[in-house]
C-alpha cells in the first residue's frame, strides 16, 4: 500500500500542488470553491502528510480547512525547505518545483503535524494581534503631541488617539465575552492570568499566540518560544550560546512579567536572575533565562490544571 505524501506550493492568487510517490500534479485558483475541490481531491488520495511554507499568512486560511477536513497538516519555515532543496540540488525555483520540493521534503523529512487553530481561535488570534497594532498606533500618535505645535494639528491628533481607545476597548469587551463564553478558554486563562505580573492583555496573547502550551514538555515548548539557548560547537571550538527563532511575540508580552518576577514576586527567578548576573552575565542574557523557567512554569500549571502557587514555583 503506497503511502502518499501531498506538497502545496502557497501564492496569493494560485495554490501547486504534487503527491508522491504518485507524481501527480495540480494547480488550483486560490479562491473558496477551488479549495474545497482540493479538498476533495486530497480526501480521495488520503494522505499520509500534507506540508506548506509559512508564506506571511496566505497559508492559514488553507491549512485551517484542511485541518477542520481531518487532513494531517504540518506548516513549516520556509527556510528549512529551502535548504533541503540545495542539499538534493534542486536550486531551481518556479511554483511547480517549490510544490515538488516541499513533496519530497515532507516525504523524507516527515515534519510533525500539529493541531491548528479553529477557525474561531484564529480570528480571536487576530483581533488579539490588531489589538497589538493599534496600541503601537496610539503610542506613536502620543509621540507626536510632543512636536505637534498647529492647533489643527494637535487637535486631530487627539481625535486619533480617542478613536483607537474606543476601538481597543470594543476588542477587549469581545475578547472577555468570547472567552467567558468558553469554559476551555475561560479555565486556560485563568490559569494564566494566576500568575503575579501577568495582566488579561498578556494572558490573551499566550492563550491564541501559544496554543501549544501545557501540550508539549520543557524543552519542546523552550524552543517554540525561543528561549532554548543553542549550542555552536564544531570540535575543540565551543561557540557563544544563543537563542535562534522562536515566536517573537511571545516573547515580547513575557518580556515585562519576567522583569516584574525576578525585581518582585518570584523570590527564586530573582536569586537565579541574581545568580546568573554575579557569574558575568548580561542583563539580557540573565532575564531570558528568567524568561525560559517562567514558560516551563505556565507549561507544567496548564497541562495539570493548577493555578499559580507560590511554594510549587
Amino acid at each position: 500500500m503506497k503511502h502518499s505524501f501531498v506538497g502545496i506550493d502557497v501564492s496569493k492568487n494560485t495554490l501547486d500542488v504534487h503527491v508522491l510517490p504518485e507524481g501527480l500534479s495540480y494547480s488550483f485558483a486560490y479562491e473558496p470553491q477551488k479549495v474545497k475541490a482540493l479538498i476533495r481531491k486530497l480526501k480521495q488520495l488520503k494522505p499520509v502528510l500534507i506540508v506548506m511554507e509559512a508564506t506571511g499568512g496566505y497559508e492559514i486560511s488553507l491549512a485551517v480547512q484542511l485541518s477542520t477536513a481531518k487532513l494531517s497538516i504540518a506548516v513549516v519555515n520556509p527556510r528549512q525547505v529551502r535548504d533541503y532543496a540545495r542539499a538534493i540540488g534542486k536550486l531551481a525555483k518556479t511554483d511547480k518545483v517549490d510544490a515538488y520540493v516541499i513533496a519530497r521534503f515532507a516525504q523524507d523529512v516527515k515534519p510533525e503535524a500539529r493541531e491548528l487553530l479553529t477557525l474561531k481561535e484564529l480570528q480571536l488570534k487576530e483581533l488579539v494581534m490588531r489589538r497589538q497594532q493599534l496600541i503601537d498606533m496610539r503610542t506613536a500618535e502620543k509621540n507626536r503631541l510632543t512636536r505637534a505645535h498647529t492647533p489643527q494639528v494637535l487637535q486631530e491628533i487627539h481625535e486619533h488617539i480617542s478613536d483607537l481607545n474606543a476601538r481597543i476597548k470594543a476588542i477587549d469587551e469581545q475578547l472577555h465575552n468570547d472567552i467567558k463564553n468558553n469554559p476551555g478558554w475561560n479555565q486556560k486563562l485563568e490559569i494564566i492570568a494566576s500568575v503575579p505580573g501577568i495582566g488579561d492583555n498578556t494572558a490573551h496573547s499566550i492563550l491564541f499566540c501559544l496554543p501549544e502550551l501545557g501540550k508539549l514538555n520543557r524543552r519542546q515548548i523552550a524552543a517554540l518560544v525561543g528561549v532554548a539557548p543553542m549550542n555552536r560547537d564544531s570540535g575543540m571550538m565551543r561557540g557563544k550560546r544563543s537563542i535562534v527563532g522562536g515566536r517573537a511575540v511571545v516573547r515580547k508580552v513575557l518580556h515585562m512579567p519576567t522583569l516584574s518576577a525576578v525585581t518582585r514576586w518570584n523570590k527564586r527567578l530573582k536569586a537565579f536572575y541574581c545568580h546568573l548576573r554575579a557569574q558575568g552575565k548580561k542583563h539580557s542574557v540573565a532575564l531570558t533565562a528568567c524568561m525560559r523557567k517562567l514558560i516551563i512554569m505556565l507549561n507544567v500549571m496548564v497541562k495539570n490544571n493548577q493555578v499559580y502557587n507560590p511554594k510549587y514555583c
